[in-house]
C-alpha cells in the first residue's frame, strides 16, 4: 500500500440504496479500507437498490449537489480523485461535469463507472439520450470502465451479446479511448467457457491487458460497482493498470465465490465485507 503521511481523498458522487449492497455502500467501505479518505456526494437515497425490488422508495437530491459543492469550495477542499457511478438523470450529468471542472486539480484522477445498463438492456428510466450524456460524461474523465452493454449504447452499436471475439474487443477499446479517457477497462469480457474477466487499454502506451477468473454461475447485483471501486483503489495505491484489473477481478470473483457458496438472495448484494482483508493483502 501507499505509506506516504498524507491520506489521500476520494469524492465518489452516486445514489445510496439503503438495503441492496451497491453503489455508495460499496464504495465507501472498500475505499475506506484501501486506506483512502472517501467523502460522498450522494444523487439520490432509495429504500433499495432497483434490481429485484419492487415498491421502493426513491428521493431525488439533484437539488442539493449544487450547495454541497459550493460549500466546498469555500472550504478549499482539494482530492485526489473523483469516481462516479449510478447517476439519476441527464440532469445530474450534467452537474458532474461541472464538478469535475471545479475540482480538477494537477494528477487529479478521475474515474467515471457509466452504470446504466446490462445484459443489452438500459436499466429503468434510462435510454439512448442518457447513454449519449453519459458519453459526454466519460470523454471528461482519465479512466472509464463500462460493460459491454454500455460501451455498445455508449458508441451506438448494436448490442454483440456473446458473439465477439479479441479483435473486436480491441476495437471497441480504442473507440472508447477514442472519446478522451486515457484508460479504458471493459469489465465483465470472456473468451472461453468458464473464464470471465476484464479487458483494458492504455491510450498512451497503446497497450492492451487482459485479466481473468473463474466464471461464477448466476447473476449478482453490484458487483459492477464493487469491482470499480476495488479497481481505484489500486490505481490510487500506484498499482499499474494491469495489477489494478487484477486485483479488482480477484476481490469481486470473490466476493461472489463466497456468496454463491452461503447461496444467499444475490439481489442483497454479494458479501464482499469478509473480503476486504483479500483486498488489502492483494493491495500490500
Amino acid at each position: 500500500m501507499d505509506c506516504s503521511m498524507t491520506q489521500q481523498r476520494v469524492i465518489t458522487i452516486q445514489d445510496i440504496s439503503c438495503v441492496g449492497k451497491c453503489s455508495l455502500t460499496v464504495a465507501l467501505p472498500i475505499l475506506s479500507a484501501a486506506g483512502i479518505e472517501t467523502s460522498i456526494l450522494p444523487t439520490a437515497i432509495l429504500s433499495t437498490h432497483t434490481g429485484g425490488f419492487v415498491d421502493f422508495t426513491f428521493r431525488d437530491l439533484t437539488e442539493d449537489v449544487t450547495p454541497i459543492t459550493e460549500h466546498w469550495k469555500t472550504l478549499g477542499l482539494r482530492v485526489d480523485a473523483i469516481y462516479t457511478g449510478y447517476l439519476g438523470s441527464e440532469q445530474q450529468q450534467k452537474l458532474i461535469a461541472g464538478i469535475f471542472d471545479d475540482f480538477r486539480q494537477p494528477g487529479t484522477v478521475i474515474l467515471v463507472d457509466p452504470a446504466m445498463a446490462d445484459q443489452g438492456e438500459f436499466y429503468a428510466a434510462f435510454d439512448q439520450h442518457f447513454a449519449l450524456g453519459m458519453r459526454d460524461l466519460c470523454a471528461k474523465a482519465d479512466i472509464i470502465c463500462p460493460n459491454l452493454t454500455e460501451a455498445c449504447f455508449m458508441l451506438e452499436r448494436p448490442y454483440c451479446g456473446e458473439d465477439y471475439d479479441q479483435a473486436y474487443i480491441e476495437d471497441m477499446l480504442k473507440a472508447l479511448a477514442a472519446l478522451g479517457p486515457a484508460q479504458v477497462v471493459l469489465t465483465g469480457i470472456s473468451f472461453e467457457e468458464g473464464r470471465l474477466g476484464a479487458a483494458a487499454y492504455d491510450r498512451e502506451l497503446d497497450s492492451f491487458e487482459y485479466y481473468f477468473t473463474e466464471k461464477v454461475e448466476g447473476y449478482y447485483h453490484g458487483t459492477g460497482d464493487i469491482y470499480s471501486s476495488a479497481l481505484l483503489a489500486g490505481i490510487l495505491n500506484k498499482k499499474s493498470l494491469a495489477d489494478a484489473i487484477r486485483i479488482a477481478c480477484e476481490f469481486t470473483v470473490a466476493a461472489i465465490r463466497r456468496t454463491h457458496a452461503a447461496a444467499t438472495d444475490p439481489k442483497y448484494g454479494v458479501d464482499f465485507e469478509h473480503e476486504l482483508p483479500t483486498l488489502i493483502g492483494l493491495l500490500a
